[in-house]
């Protein structure tokens, strides 16, 4: 374990992001490319920030509709990354909330096209060969909590039961 490190004076504290995980019958996962923000240009999952008084299960569900018009519950926080994005001075604490579809043939919709200009389903396989080709706004690569999600969990199908 790294030595504890004195903040920097000046920076902004961390933020809480939460992914909602929203998976089909076929064990795919709704993903789409970043248009905005930083990272943009990486594959994300829906999601957003954490608001006052909010559970991470309702953040996710309100993000899932307000991202992709699918109507989400949260059912299980699967996982928590820590993510400094240096470049930027952004930094992201991330919670990844498995969610649960309530209509299971619904199909997801670009509800925010400047965000995000459409949704795909992706395997985990699929995902984790989109990371290849980057990160934090190279062509085709990853968001950086999901380039720490594959880091910390090699069996994403598993940890989604």
């Amino acid at each position: 374990m790294a030595a504890p490190t004195t903040p920097t004076l000046g920076r902004p504290p961390p933020r809480v992001g939460v992914a909602s995980v929203i998976t089909n019958a076929q064990g795919q996962v709704v993903c789409g490319k970043r248009l905005s923000s930083h990272g943009s240009g990486t594959w994300q999952l829906p999601g957003g920030h954490l608001e006052y008084g909010e559970s991470f299960f309702a953040c996710a569900e309100r993000e899932a509709v307000e991202e992709t018009g699918l109507r989400v519950r949260g059912v299980k926080v699967v996982a928590v990354t820590n993510d400094v994005f240096d470049s930027l001075g952004k930094h992201y604490i991330t919670v990844f909330v498995k969610c649960e579809m309530e209509q299971a043939d619904a199909q997801p919709v670009a509800m925010e096209p400047g965000k995000c200009g459409a949704w795909f389903w992706k395997s985990w396989d699929e995902m984790r060969a989109l990371g290849e080709g980057g990160v934090d706004g190279d062509e085709g690569g990853l968001f950086l909590p999901l380039v720490h999600l594959f880091e910390q969990h090699s069996d994403l199908d598993e940890l989604m039961r």
